[in-house]
């Protein structure tokens, strides 16, 4: 009897492996027949995107050349980032009169934080010229006193 029981319990650990071993297959089956069917949607989400992301970022540096733009190209100055374009109106003529900060958004895009906080400091007009002076002993060349020359 005893030995009855050992191979039934062997039959049943034999039996709940196999099952197992059954039960992940079908599951990666069952998974990768779901992925096999989302990944062309999410692909094409992506290039779609990845193609909205490109097209901003082209119409930002091409946007001084487009119709209805209130500046000169050639006063226009292009950072990217916090801001798209410093504007320096009346450069070209060689008397500054203005500096204009213009950010090229398209499609339905919206500032982001940063770019919020930063129109908002300039409407606060929180903004300042400062100058910085190098050291002389910085740009002038050193003569080695050691070798004469």
């Amino acid at each position: 009897m005893e030995f009855m029981t050992i191979i039934l319990v062997v039959i049943f650990l034999i039996g709940l492996v196999v099952a197992y071993r059954v039960g992940c297959r079908f599951g990666e089956f069952r998974r990768d027949r779901f992925w096999e069917a989302e990944i062309p949607g999410h692909r094409k989400d992506a290039i779609m995107k990845s193609r909205a992301i490109l097209g901003g970022h082209f119409s930002e540096q091409l946007a001084p050349y487009l119709p209805n733009f209130n500046y000169l190209p050639t006063e226009c100055k292009f950072l990217g980032k916090p801001v798209d374009f410093l504007v320096f109106k009346g450069m070209d003529e060689k008397n500054i009169s203005e500096v204009v900060f213009v950010e090229v958004k398209s499609g339905k895009s919206k500032l982001s934080t940063q770019e919020r906080s930063l129109k908002d400091a300039i409407e606060k007009k929180s903004v300042r010229w400062e100058e910085y002076r190098v050291d002389e002993g910085v740009t002038r060349e050193k003569i080695d006193e050691g070798d004469g020359t």
